[in-house]
């Protein structure tokens, strides 16, 4: 019996894995999770701040649509290159929606002064963004 015994113990040994279930586990609820709150995260205004050294924007035939904000927080509209028209900020988006629906590649700029109150741009990106223009430009001076 003591040589059965002896044979018993060297057949088990002990084993050196990791248990990794309990990992993958928790691994699992932290994606689920993360899928679930990301787009509840994902509620403001997309916008890709110039920098001082910007590029010009490459000019076609089109001329772009420059909303400004001047120093006072008034809205203007220049769809031909040659007006400005003063806006409202809830004719903003109408107006706009309509420009591009007649020409879809239209650029969308946007000019504000350095004295305005930041607020007054976002009010404008946010008609932008509820008008359907994908892509907004943000207008400077060259630097001297």
């Amino acid at each position: 019996m003591n040589v059965n015994n002896h044979h018993r113990l060297q057949k088990r040994r002990p084993v050196a894995e990791i248990n990794v279930i309990p990992y993958i586990d928790v691994s699992l609820v932290l994606l689920i999770i993360f899928m679930i709150t990301t787009p509840l995260l994902q509620t403001g205004i997309e916008i890709d701040l110039p920098q001082a050294q910007a590029k010009t924007v490459q000019s076609d035939n089109t001329p772009p649509v420059i909303i400004s904000v001047d120093a006072d927080g008034r809205y203007f509209l220049n769809s031909t290159g040659t007006d400005n028209i003063p806006v409202e900020a809830d004719e903003l988006a109408v107006k706009v929606a309509a420009l591009i629906r007649r020409k879809p590649q239209t650029k969308v700029l946007v000019r504000g002064d350095a004295a305005v109150d930041y607020g007054k741009i976002v009010v404008v990106m946010s008609s932008l963004k509820q008008a359907g223009v994908a892509d907004v430009g943000l207008m400077t001076r060259p630097v001297e």
